[in-house]
């Protein structure tokens, strides 16, 4: 059994934490909200009273924040000279590659080992433990993360160097908002040319157009397996992570000035989708209800 210093309880950190107390181990958790800290009680974690508090003795730390800015926050303020010099650090939010190796860079001159751990798989699969890890540090910081990464997800992949676990999270998702973005778009123009919904799923998911936002997580109610479309597209992840994500990919091509045109319209879609027309807080499946003319926005957007 090892103490882990958890901090960051929102919709995917709940469950990692949870995973981790249930495999046994001494979670020591924080989060600013009283609410998510009870969830964590409930769930066998340990309530601390402070992000420092929650790291202080700790063999591991784990971190699931909003952004780039909360990640140096943390780690700068209460994590690096807090934590003993022997913990393992893994920050497992989605954040910007520069960030991510400037922190770690960091927390190496003090003498720690860290990772950048970014996941996929949503809020489901974290609290079932199904997460996948693209893990970016040395060979031997990803070996001492491995063994907790692996009680919280079926696949933890060494991306490579520092900073790489973002680079691969934010590549990831630039193809998943992409390839989300042309399966609504055939779905819509399947049903207007006549063809059945399912039977155009039954088609398109054992032929050469099969994709992962098709077959796994149709945006289209009552085809294929259960979906967030099924329930108003509610739950699962949300059009706002999706262009935040969007974002830091567009803010990477950029940087290394790669032509990514794709990415750049889904950016621009998910964004009228997401902040112009309210539907920040829906599955980012939603946006069909966008491209089809159906989407009612909330009346405070």
């Amino acid at each position: 059994m090892a103490r882990i210093g958890f901090i960051g309880l929102g919709n995917m950190g709940s469950g990692m934490a949870a995973n981790l107390a249930k495999a046994g181990h001494d979670v020591r958790a924080f989060d600013l909200s009283a609410e998510a800290l009870e969830r964590a009680e409930g769930n066998g974690c340990k309530r601390a009273g402070s992000a420092a508090e929650a790291v202080s003795e700790a063999e591991a730390v784990v971190t699931m924040l909003p952004a780039g800015k909360h990640v140096r926050e943390v780690y700068e303020t209460s994590v690096i000279g807090t934590a003993p010099p022997s913990a393992i650090l893994m920050d497992c939010s989605t954040i910007d590659v520069g960030t991510a190796r400037e922190e770690i860079e960091k927390a190496q001159g003090q003498g720690y080992m860290m990772v950048d751990a970014p996941v996929s798989g949503g809020i489901a699969a974290a609290e079932a433990g199904t997460l996948t890890f693209m893990v970016g540090g040395t060979v031997d910081a990803f070996e001492r993360a491995r063994p907790f990464l692996e009680l919280m997800g079926k696949a933890v992949i060494h991306a490579g160097s520092p900073g790489a676990g973002q680079a691969a999270k934010i590549c990831n998702n630039m193809l998943l908002g992409a390839s989300m973005i042309a399966t609504c778009e055939t779905f819509i123009l399947a049903q207007k040319l006549g063809l059945d919904p399912q039977t155009f799923f039954d088609i398109a998911s054992k032929a050469s157009g099969q994709c992962w936002s098709m077959t796994t997580y149709c945006p289209v109610p009552g085809v294929g397996p259960e979906t967030p479309a099924d329930r108003d597209y509610d739950g699962g992840f949300a059009a706002a992570l999706m262009l935040k994500d969007l974002r830091l990919a567009m803010e990477a091509a950029q940087s290394v000035d790669a032509y990514t045109p794709m990415g750049a319209h889904a950016e621009e879609l998910y964004t009228r989708f997401a902040d112009k027309l309210g539907g920040a807080g829906k599955d980012f499946s939603g946006i069909i209800k966008m491209i089809d003319d159906s989407w009612t926005a909330p009346p405070s957007s």
